[in-house]
């Protein structure tokens, strides 16, 4: 589980409350439920609004996702693939049918079954990289509806302040009531520029990345998957795929394989010497 997102909101809430003790605001003064149920109330209503109620639903569900989405090392992807180029070479296409019985993700078993169907290889890069757009499409569409929401909270808060400050107008003849008047009526700004910075553009952000990092998984799945089919071998196939990565995310690649295998490079030298003969 990723907690950058729990632990992002989380520090910017702490750095808020720090600068309220710091500066000894009372905060019954900011948790006011006019301008709340306004700001909340609008800006989810405008963003339902904007899209149908369908994708609406589904974005709110996608909201779990943001905090416990789970992402995948590419090096984890890179074994796999590893492993089932071996088995390929070793049993041939068809021990492909087993593998995708041992595999919970869809993405892989329904390539994995193509494969061992004999399926052609253009056909099957098309079937892949139409199923990587719809899987990513929903999420996609969950970060829109978040990105939308972050874009219409200040605004619906200004409105709020707008609607209070005529209130405070209609008491200019009241002189001791206007300092906490007008107090009140920045409450709602504020709380349109918080939500919408501190929670729905960092909620859609977050989903915006967990489907580039989901679509990045799959094809690299996909890219490998093809080289299995082609009947790539596993080690240069296994390099191949390492330098689709990009270098920040492979930096401690080598020292796991030494790691994992206990022998480095020279076992791979080995292994190329007896491929050779």
């Amino acid at each position: 589980m990723d907690i950058a997102t729990i632990i992002g909101i989380l520090l910017a809430f702490g750095a808020l409350f720090g600068m309220v003790e710091m500066e000894h605001v009372e905060l019954a003064g900011l948790f006011l439920p006019a301008p709340m149920l306004l700001v909340f109330g609008a800006t989810i209503g405008c963003g339902i609004a904007s899209t149908t109620l369908k994708d609406a639903i589904a974005s709110f569900k996608a909201v779990p996702k943001a905090f416990t989405g789970k992402v995948t090392p590419p090096q984890s992807v890179i074994d796999d693939v590893v492993g089932l180029a071996e088995t390929a070479r070793s049993n041939g296409l068809l021990a492909l049918e087993q593998e995708a019985d041992k595999h919970d993700d869809p993405f892989m078993k329904k390539a994995l079954q193509n494969i061992a169907d004999g399926t052609d290889g253009d056909e099957l890069r098309i079937l892949l990289e139409d199923e990587i757009e719809s899987n990513a499409a929903p999420t996609r569409s969950a970060s829109a509806f978040f990105m939308g929401l972050g874009g219409f909270a200040p605004t619906v808060g200004i409105i709020g302040t707008v609607v209070s400050l005529t209130h405070v107008l209609a008491n200019l003849g009241k002189p001791d009531e206007l300092g906490p008047l007008i107090a009140s009526a920045f409450v709602a700004t504020l709380w349109g520029l918080l939500t919408a910075n501190f929670m729905w553009l960092p909620i859609g952000g977050k989903l915006r990345k967990l489907a580039q990092l989901e679509s990045d998984r799959q094809t690299l799945l996909m890219e490998g998957l093809l080289a299995v089919q082609a009947g790539s071998q596993p080690r240069l196939l296994g390099e191949r795929l390492k330098a689709m990565v990009p270098p920040a995310a492979r930096t401690d690649t080598a020292g796991k394989n030494k790691g994992k295998n206990g022998k480095g490079a020279a076992t791979d030298d080995a292994d190329d010497q007896q491929l050779a003969a």
